[in-house]
């Protein structure tokens, strides 16, 4: 069914509605239109056609209290009826389209066609064939057998075009298999809360039907449309749908309308659900869409061939939502920066291309002037008619030559190395507990130079209990005994605990014998309940007494207030209301305290102050989380102004106060020693007392007694960075953030107010790359703003999730360590990469364009480049690409944003081997001959047989480059190079593989390979100088690196190039064209870009880009998921020359804007 397209899986649904009506008291047609009214217009037409919302439960035969029973027969019949609650997805590239899209390849165009001349030129036996007089090279008796063999050459081309193309297409294609999986996985883990049968159960988003009750809370992503029944303070966010930033307050009798694809930022309730999938609002923006798409794409296809090289597989391009234009602009200007390694890959692969082109060029013309000059000039012969087919001959085989060199020149292997490193690594990180939405984030983790980590869930276990507590003017150390509280404080304080908590905050029993009670819901929640169970006192009966549903008014949680207050409502009709929060900020509103016997005594500013002191300060030094419960009564009448938050959270009366141990995860110290090793600062950024957040950072091992550090609360850092006037300076940041190692008590817009001033700080040399962990709602402008963003998977709320980069199965920070560990793993793979191939480039370059120039003819024919290319591009890139990562990656600083990517070292080896195997192939094509005593290949005629002698230097070649792959395992001038081998079957598979068929091509090869098979000694020694490479890779890792001070780095990203600015001049090409004209549209649309036409272009992407099923349920994030998968589903040949051959053309769009 995933297949079918939104337009059929309408009009199916359509259909089956019209049959089907009859059964529910509502049809999808009707349910749908009435979601589309908005307000009081929705209330009255709920009076009008239902009565209310009861009605309409009982119509679509579900309870409000119950749920839906849940039975297999009838969730199906709603399926039917109303459909399915997920949005069909684009159908996957076929593998053929895969295969289509890698013939797009410039240079592989170039070689077919080549190898259709030289086939249809080796058929066409011209009459002057047997005159004697057309060309001099012609010398030798040509066997007849031989001339009959000339198509072998363009055949073997055109077949090992297919096998490039098939290898290309291969790897594109699992690549984007492994994307679905990580989207589906992704999807499965999306739960969501519903009543069945009067069960609280967590079912996938995908399960969800019409009719189902759904438990919404703080944090969710609504992920249907739905009608509010009952529930407290709830405020949506629906600026996705509508564009509005304000929250929405939701109430039954004024705006009890849902919308999928909308955020809760406050208070919590039930909705009936009314519509699912493509019916639900963001479902039917999709289906509109889905029409819009195709002409759109169309005009994408234009614009995506001209980006040619730059557009290196992906670049994570997030729009920052919210906020007016200009913030857009600012915050897309830093998201917008390709990725570290993109950047200086995609700038060193344009260089590298260039000088190819240029090789192959002059190759070309030296051998056609040369030919030209030496058959008409020298031997002054005529140019005869019947003689153009063989001059023609010549030409083709000197253009084929050309284009070998350029082949071998372009590093088309690296893309590809690029995304099967990634691919390789985010698969294994999986199984690390990291989960990755943005493939680039894995890599830029391994420069992370900071991370600003929440403390709870991540730092510490997140399984909160009491362990020290304030009753009756008593400070306990450990757990009171029941008898020795006041029986009247004692039910107080079991009701203001039970009621004024989420009803969803429960305590299970253990799930094995002897483990610990599974706690459910808010887990500081969770600590004061198993404080009522240790008093030997339930919960439950409270709770049943007062359910839900009466209770009068409910102030949620949220990160303003720091405390949460539930109102209910008396036998005698006057009201009582609870509340629970911050020891700091309740006990200011406290007027009384209950004494030893239960009675409240009056609590003055000076018994706080002493208070504070005595009881909240000793128990957070010992990293204790303070919070206080109180109460308040209210007569009846007159009735009090709930609105008035400031009265009414006031004179309130303190019950107790408790400490709450969260203990710090046990592996976490040695995690954060690691990432201190590594070079990385971990800060602490929390919600927690200051005294708390200090104990627990000594404990931790972020700050260490003795130390210069800084721990600040959230007030006095702002006090800090702010100037007279309120605004944020930076300068005043740059004085802070080195020495800060804990902010405490901060909101959430101190966090991100550090996270932009770390970025923006140009105080170090190198620009900081900061990682920020979050869980709740409002840390998603962190972790947007973040280079990478962790979102945590167990604790974590939908909003967070969406706006991060990597999710954090397990919710604990040393899977962090892990990730930078991976993040320098993909960096030196593709150094490792690099280092071999422009190895192989730089040696198989020069010998093609001298022995050209000198012989006539490249010692290395074209399907042996080919095989040479294969060999070191795609097969190289898949060992390399797949070393998996040691603890010693973590004992180097970062390398930082303008490292060069060839480090000295790099260039020393590269330029070493290349001497060393640049000696022998001379050596053995000019004195060969002689020192095997066999018959020289130079100066061969066209399609004379393969000589020994040139087959020996092809197997020579070859053997050179298996050993140098052993040698470019290592970067950093180590000295063993086999450090680990087997540890990598892959890369053991490939070499030895790689062998086997250099043996069969080069004894079975005959014709098309250009080989003749060799004797048992001349294998021995073609073995023995590739092992030579071996020997040579020791004396290169003796010269210190020091000493060579010509050698240039290559590969470094300028400070310049790191900022794109907006008036870039035309000729810059290093940032590619498609990144010029998206800048450009943006300033020109961004203007009057409302929500809609985002959407329209993410559907495109959609078209183009890999499937979404959870499109409806990720709508918000869309924007930034969008470009992602566009990039990586583009093919990962990347062609260069085209980008080459056409620097300054800009994409029609662009040129017309500028």
């Amino acid at each position: 069914m995933g297949d079918m397209t939104n337009s059929d899986f309408y009009s199916k649904n359509q259909r089956n509605e019209s049959s089907h009506g009859g059964e529910f008291g509502c049809t999808m047609e009707e349910l749908r239109s009435l979601m589309e009214l908005r307000g009081t217009e929705a209330v009255v037409k709920i009076k009008e056609t239902y009565g209310d919302t009861e009605a309409i439960c009982r119509r679509l035969k579900t309870s409000p209290v119950e749920g839906l029973p849940g039975t297999a027969p009838d969730l199906e019949k709603r399926k039917q009826i109303f459909g399915q609650n997920f949005i069909p997805p684009k159908k996957p590239k076929t593998f053929l389209q895969l295969v289509w899209e890698a013939l797009q390849d410039v240079t592989l165009i170039i070689l077919e066609i080549a190898a259709i001349i030289s086939l249809g030129l080796s058929f066409y036996h011209p009459p002057g064939e047997s005159n004697e007089g057309c060309a001099t090279a012609q010398g030798g008796a040509e066997d007849e057998g031989e001339a009959e063999a000339g198509w072998i050459e363009g055949a073997a081309i055109l077949l090992s075009v297919i096998c490039v193309v098939l290898v290309t297409a291969f790897n594109d294609w699992s690549k984007e298999k492994q994307f679905r999986g990580l989207q589906s996985r992704i999807e499965q883990e999306q739960k969501f809360t519903v009543v069945r049968a009067g069960q609280v159960v967590q079912i996938p988003v995908a399960e969800i039907v019409v009719g189902d009750i759904a438990q919404i809370k703080y944090g969710d992503l609504l992920p249907a449309d739905g009608l509010f029944i009952q529930g407290n303070d709830l405020k949506i966010d629906e600026s996705s749908l509508t564009g509005e930033s304000d929250q929405v307050r939701k109430s039954v009798d004024k705006d009890p309308m849902l919308l999928s694809g909308t955020h809760v930022m406050e208070g919590s309730g039930r909705m009936v659900v009314t519509a699912v999938g493509v019916n639900s609002q963001t479902g039917i923006i999709f289906t509109l869409l889905g029409a819009g798409g195709e002409e759109e794409e169309k005009k994408d296809k234009k614009a995506k061939q001209q980006d040619g090289a730059a557009a290196m597989e992906m670049q994570p391009l997030k729009s920052a939502e919210g906020g007016d234009a200009d913030d857009k602009k600012k915050a897309n200007m830093h998201k917008k920066e390709k990725s570290v390694l993109q950047g200086k890959l995609t700038k060193l692969a344009v260089q590298i291309g260039k000088a190819g082109l240029v090789m192959s060029a002059i190759t070309v013309i030296i051998l056609v002037l040369y030919f030209t000059v030496d058959t008409f000039v020298v031997n002054k012969k005529p140019w005869l008619p019947e003689c153009t087919p063989v001059y023609v001959q010549y030409f083709v085989k000197f253009f084929i030559i050309g284009v070998t060199v350029l082949v071998v020149a372009v590093p088309e292997g690296l893309p590809l190395a690029v995304t099967i490193s990634l691919a390789y690594s985010v698969k294994k990180m999986m199984k690390d507990n990291n989960l990755v939405r943005h493939l680039d984030a894995c890599e830029t983790m391994g420069n992370a130079t900071a991370i600003c980590s929440d403390k709870t869930g991540t730092l510490t276990t997140n399984r909160m209990t009491v362990v020290q507590a304030y009753v009756g003017d008593v400070h306990y150390k450990e757990i009171p005994d029941p008898s020795s509280i006041n029986a009247k404080t004692m039910e107080l304080l079991v009701n203001a605990i039970a009621i004024n908590s989420a009803y969803t905050t429960k305590i299970l029993p253990p799930e094995k014998e002897g483990a610990l009670p599974r706690q459910v819901g808010n887990k500081t929640e969770c600590g004061l309940l198993g404080f009522v169970l240790d008093l030997k006192q339930d919960y439950e009966p409270v709770r049943s007494q007062m359910p839900e549903e009466k209770l009068y008014k409910v102030y949620t949680f949220n990160s303003v207030r720091k405390s949460m207050s539930t109102v209910i409502k008396m036998p005698d009709e006057s009201f009582r209301m609870y509340s629970k929060g911050a020891s700091e900020i309740v006990l200011k509103k406290c007027c009384k305290i209950l004494n030893g016997a239960g009675e409240p005594r009056v609590f003055r500013p000076r018994d706080r102050d002493e208070m504070v002191k005595k009881v909240i300060e000793p128990m957070a030094c010992d990293g204790l989380r303070t919070i206080c419960v109180a109460y308040r009564d209210f007569p009846s009448s007159p009735e009090p102004d709930w609105d008035n938050e400031n009265d009414i959270l006031n004179d309130l009366t303190c019950i107790c106060v408790v400490g709450i141990e969260d203990p710090v995860r046990p592996e976490v110290p040695e995690a954060i020693r690691k990432c201190q090793r590594a070079g990385i600062t971990v800060r602490m950024v929390t919600g927690d007392n200051i005294n708390t957040a200090r104990a627990i950072a000594i404990k931790c091992g972020i700050i260490h007694p003795g130390e210069d550090f800084l721990c600040l609360e959230g007030k006095e850092f702002n006090r800090r960075i702010r100037n007279e006037k309120g605004e944020i300076e930076q300068e005043r940041i740059d004085k802070i953030w080195p020495k800060l190692r804990v902010l405490a008590r901060s909101s959430p817009t101190d966090k991100h107010t550090l996270v932009k001033g770390i970025i923006d700080s140009t105080h170090t040399e190198q620009r900081q790359v900061v990682a920020v962990t979050g869980d709740g709602t409002n840390d998603g402008p962190a972790l947007k703003k973040a280079d990478v963003g962790f979102a945590m998977g167990i604790a974590g709320t939908d909003v967070a999730k969406e706006a991060s980069d990597i999710i954090l199965t397990d919710d604990n920070f040393s899977s962090i360590v892990k990730a930078v560990m991976w993040g320098r793993n993909v960096y030196d793979s593709i150094s490792k990469f690099l280092q071999f191939q422009l190895t192989v480039n730089v040696v198989a370059v020069i010998v093609a364009f001298t022995g050209a120039c000198i012989t006539q003819d490249s010692p290395l024919k074209a399907v042996q480049m080919l095989w040479v290319n294969l060999i070191m591009d795609t097969f190289a890139s898949l060992a390399l690409a797949t070393e998996p990562p040691t603890e010693t990656l973590l004992l180097r600083k970062p390398y930082g944003r303008n490292k060069p990517l060839i480090s000295r070292t790099m260039m020393k080896n590269i330029l070493g081997h290349a001497v060393y195997q640049l000696t022998l192939i001379f050596t053995l094509l000019f004195v060969g001959e002689k020192m095997f005593q066999i018959d020289s290949g130079r100066n061969a005629p066209l399609h004379s047989p393969p000589s020994e002698h040139y087959t020996i230097i092809f197997n020579t070649f070859v053997m050179m480059q298996l050993f140098n792959e052993i040698n470019a395992r290592k970067i950093h001038g180590e000295r063993n190079v086999f450090d680990g081998i087997f540890r990598n079957p892959i890369f053991c598979t490939i070499v030895l593989g790689t062998f086997a068929i250099q043996i069969v091509i080069v004894q079975f090869g005959g014709k098309p390979f250009s080989c003749s098979p060799l004797q048992l000694d001349q294998w021995m020694w073609c073995i023995f100088i590739g092992l030579g490479e071996l020997v040579w890779g020791q004396v290169i890792a003796t010269i210190p690196t020091s000493r060579l001070k010509f050698l240039k780095e290559a590969g470094r990203l300028t400070q310049k190039e790191e900022i794109p600015e907006e008036e870039l001049n035309e000729d810059v090409e290093e940032i590619d064209h498609a990144e010029r004209e998206l800048r450009r549209g943006q300033i020109l649309w961004f203007r009057g870009l409302n929500r809609i036409q985002t959407q329209i272009e993410v559907v495109n992407t959609f078209k183009s880009g890999a499937s979404f099923q959870g499109a409806l349920r990720r709508q918000s994030s869309v924007t930034s998921q969008s470009q992602d998968v566009a990039n990586l589903s583009s093919p990962s040949r990347v062609s260069l020359s085209n980008a080459l051959s056409s620097p300054t053309s800009l994409p029609p769009a662009a040129a017309g804007q500028g």
